[in-house]
């Protein structure tokens, strides 16, 4: 299985540059050209009793102007892994680090956990169960925020044995457990988080398991269980960690059938899916398909290896579009060789009236006929991601911005101390 590069790829880079700061990097000055729209994908299937169909996306969850977090720019270290809940409160690790690039081996990191708790007024960190590491490990801890005062903290080791720690109060006491999936869940409950892992035989990792299982991470113990009924996406389903806003479940993969990029969502928490095939450009399977839910569409990026043009870290086929919530499909965007975007950093970024904007690695892309054509935007690149509270953008070095409908940004920082401020 193949990992992209993302906001958490910048972690391990913290541990070797620890007294200078990073810039986002620049675009080119390539000017915009026109995307070739495809076809559309076949009507979806139901899968599990009582199939709940699909239907135009209405979100549910608030709309308009996001919450503003509460900015805490001089708490130490670089932040990591940051997630936040439904009532505003949320959850971040920091690296701080000490050591010189030419000799990491003779420096540490110590790793924080720094909490904002619903109302506060700014970030306060609390008791980290994260050891002190050296300098030249790395930094590979992550943190699942799991509804309102809890969350997991997971070391980064491989195997269903790796440590874990979960938390119900805020931080302030943590309980030792791993990663072994234990039991299984009929649905997906309030505050969970989707991943996968890999079944017996023990010890095989998820990147190198011949079959992944969709898994569900508890928000009442923290523990893995298995989810009872899941899609028919091949050996590699690939679930949304979040649900979006209308309360809907995604999860991508491949056709059974064709061998191509497919999805399917489920709109009663797990119980049952509709899968759907996209129009994709491409005859074999590609990596997986990130999907976001906006006001008036879904927006469904499909990621793999690119025909042609210089070699990326996160290509992007296409870019497909439904009106219907996911029943149809339209590819509204197929990657050249040259053409811009060709790349995507986390998940693309709906906005009404066919607003789109793509974060790319090297800039920022944005739409307004649903992906059809898009202008290169301002701002350099950026890493976008699913919370309870809208998307959630992150940039280097410690800039974070969340929107709830796509087009209004609510900024704030936090742990500036070892770069920008």
């Amino acid at each position: 299985m193949r990992r992209l590069v993302g906001a958490a790829g910048t972690v391990v880079a913290l541990v070797l540059v620890v007294l200078t700061g990073c810039t986002a990097q620049g675009g080119s000055d390539d000017s915009p050209r026109a995307g070739a729209p495809g076809g559309s994908g076949g009507p979806g299937r139901s899968e599990g009793p009582g199939g709940s169909g699909v239907s135009s996306p209405r979100p549910t969850g608030v709309l308009g102007a996001a919450p503003r977090p509460a900015s805490s720019p001089g708490l130490p270290g670089r932040p990591h892994s940051l997630g936040l809940a439904r009532d505003g409160s949320g959850f971040a690790l920091l690296a701080e680090c000490v050591g010189e690039r030419e000799a990491p081996e003779s420096g540490f990191c110590r790793q924080h956990v720094a909490v904002l708790d619903a109302g506060a007024k700014q970030w306060v960190l609390r008791r980290s169960p994260l050891p002190e590491i050296p300098l030249s490990a790395g930094v590979s801890a992550n943190l699942l925020v799991l509804g309102p005062g809890r969350a997991l903290v997971e070391d980064g080791g491989a195997g269903p044995g790796a440590r874990t720690w979960f938390t119900r109060d805020g931080g302030r006491s943590w309980r030792g457990g791993d990663r072994r999936t234990v039991g299984t869940t009929p649905e997906i409950p309030a505050g969970a988080v989707l991943t996968t892992d890999c079944p017996p035989p023990a010890g095989a990792s998820v990147d190198d398991c011949a079959r992944t299982r969709v898994v569900v991470v508890s928000p009442q113990d923290g523990r893995r269980r298995a989810l009872a009924r899941v899609p028919l996406l091949g050996a590699h389903p690939r679930p949304a960690e979040q649900p979006e806003p209308d309360g809907s479940w995604w999860v991508s993969g491949t056709d059974p059938l064709s061998g191509r990029a497919a999805v399917a969502v489920s709109r009663d928490a797990g119980r049952s899916w509709t899968v759907s095939r996209l129009p994709s450009p491409a005859t074999g399977p590609g990596w997986f398909t990130a999907v976001a839910v906006g006001q008036d569409a879904v927006y469904a990026a499909e990621m793999g290896e690119l025909t042609g043009g210089e070699p990326v870290k996160n290509p992007m086929r296409a870019l497909h579009r439904s009106a219907d919530g996911g029943r149809t499909w339209q590819r509204m965007w197929t990657t050249g060789p040259e053409r811009e975007p060709r790349t995507l950093l986390g998940l693309p970024v709906p906005g009404p009236g066919g607003r789109v904007e793509i974060g790319g690695e090297m800039s920022g892309y944005g739409s307004g006929d649903g992906g059809r054509t898009f202008v290169r935007l301002d701002g350099g690149s950026h890493f976008t991601r699913r919370t309870p509270l809208g998307l959630l953008r992150e940039s280097a070095p410690c800039q974070y911005a969340l929107t709830a409908d796509g087009v209004r940004w609510s900024e704030f920082r936090l742990a500036c101390e070892g770069g920008e401020s």
